[in-house]
């Protein structure tokens, strides 16, 4: 059989959408290369436990193939439960009836995504699932900072000035702070600061045991004008063995989370007291999942969104488009960022897998039908969030 002669698919960042879009061009036996600036795969912090939804399951099955999903699916966790139960942090009553957490009231559907389960698994697992078969087209260690368009194809530029081979087209997956959604939209495309602050934590199962499955929400309205809530999905699968840990997220409105010198890549013990602080007059029913976190493994950030209204338009270029946060980025109000990242891989790897490689018009099918559905999640979560942890953004709000 001869051998490809076609020049690569250029992607940049190793997040979620990258990788998967990477499967989807190994699977069709379309040449690409991955140039990640972290220097491996646990470089750093994966942050917390991503829930799927059906749209996210399917796009992943759909790219993944039967073989590759079974495998997926076997790592996922599943919890029962009809959905998000609010809980009062100080009385430890269920709250749910009386809560106007549209998240917690509305999202029933949405968790229960396959079989009346929630679907869930860890980001840094995913990524790894991801990343099997794809090793040898992974680049480490190496910072996208922008691109140049050749007569014939495109090269991305590095941190260090140097660049790479050229390719057939590029691809910007770098998260919030892609330098090639910037360059591509002239800008337009945007990442805003909601100032709503959170704090992921892990535990064993032992200190989720006053919970019991499901997935919770415990929320703390008493300081006037404030509000801190933590979220996390309880399997009952795993709740006997104390090796297994499970994750949470804190969230708290603007103003209440602010880390040393306001640097949020202060990492473990520092995240750690913090959360602890915030927490000390809880219920002794949820107090475990924070008085015995894992200190190393706590972690700060900044809930930010894209544009509230949507995905805006740029000139279309048929060598470079973008996926995941880099296109939109979203709150976790509605649990959708991830979702929406697979959905971006499954559709432009399906659209390069049914033209052979890069075409003329593949990117603009693709940005054409992403901005549909893109737009209509980030609207989702900004709108979510805006209730669930305060934080209001528009066009002039500060930028990340």
């Amino acid at each position: 059989m001869a051998l490809n002669t076609r020049k690569p698919i250029l992607i940049s960042g190793a997040g979620l959408a990258s990788l998967l879009l990477a499967q989807s061009l190994r699977r069709a036996n379309i040449p690409f290369v991955v140039f990640e600036r972290d220097a491996s795969i646990s470089f750093r912090a994966q942050g917390y436990r991503l829930r799927l939804s059906s749209q996210g399951l399917d796009a992943i099955e759909s790219t993944l193939g039967p073989q590759g999903f079974a495998k997926f699916w076997d790592a996922c966790g599943k919890t029962g439960g009809g959905g998000a139960a609010v809980l009062d942090a100080i009385t430890g009553e269920d709250i749910s009836t009386q809560s106007k957490d549209e998240e917690a009231q509305g999202s029933k559907a949405q968790l229960q995504s396959r079989g009346g389960q929630t679907v869930g698994i860890a980001r840094g697992a995913m990524r790894k699932l991801f990343l099997e078969g794809c090793e040898p087209n992974v680049r480490w260690a190496h910072h996208v900072t922008g691109y140049e368009l050749t007569g014939s194809g495109v090269r991305a530029i590095f941190a260090d000035g140097s660049k790479s081979e050229e390719g057939e087209m590029l691809v910007g997956g770098e998260g919030v702070s892609s330098k090639v959604a910037k360059q591509l939209s002239n800008g337009k495309l945007k990442v805003y600061d909601t100032g709503a602050r959170g704090i992921h934590g892990t535990a064993s199962t032992t200190a989720f045991k006053g919970l019991g499955e499901g997935v919770w929400r415990i929320t703390d309205n008493t300081k006037p004008g404030a509000s801190v809530s933590i979220i996390t999905n309880v399997r009952s699968k795993d709740m006997d063995d104390p090796e297994v840990i499970f994750g949470w997220t804190l969230a708290a409105t603007p103003g209440v989370i602010q880390p040393p010198n306001d640097d949020y890549t202060i990492l473990g013990k520092p995240a750690a007291d913090i959360a602890k602080n915030l927490t000390k007059d809880w219920n002794p029913r949820f107090k475990p999942l924070v008085d015995d976190m894992i200190e190393s493994e706590a972690a700060f950030w900044k809930i930010t969104c894209s544009t509230p209204t949507g995905v805006p338009d740029w000139p279309n270029d048929s060598r470079v488009t973008v996926v995941g946060d880099a296109a939109h980025s979203m709150t976790p109000a509605s649990g959708n960022g991830a979702n929406t990242a697979v959905r971006d891989a499954e559709l432009l790897g399906r659209l390069l897998t049914e033209a052979g490689g890069y075409a003329d018009g593949v990117t603009a099918a693709y940005e054409k039908e992403m901005r549909d559905y893109a737009s209509e999640a980030v609207r989702g979560s900004y709108g979510m969030a805006s209730k669930a942890f305060g934080g209001k953004i528009d066009e002039n709000s500060p930028t990340v």
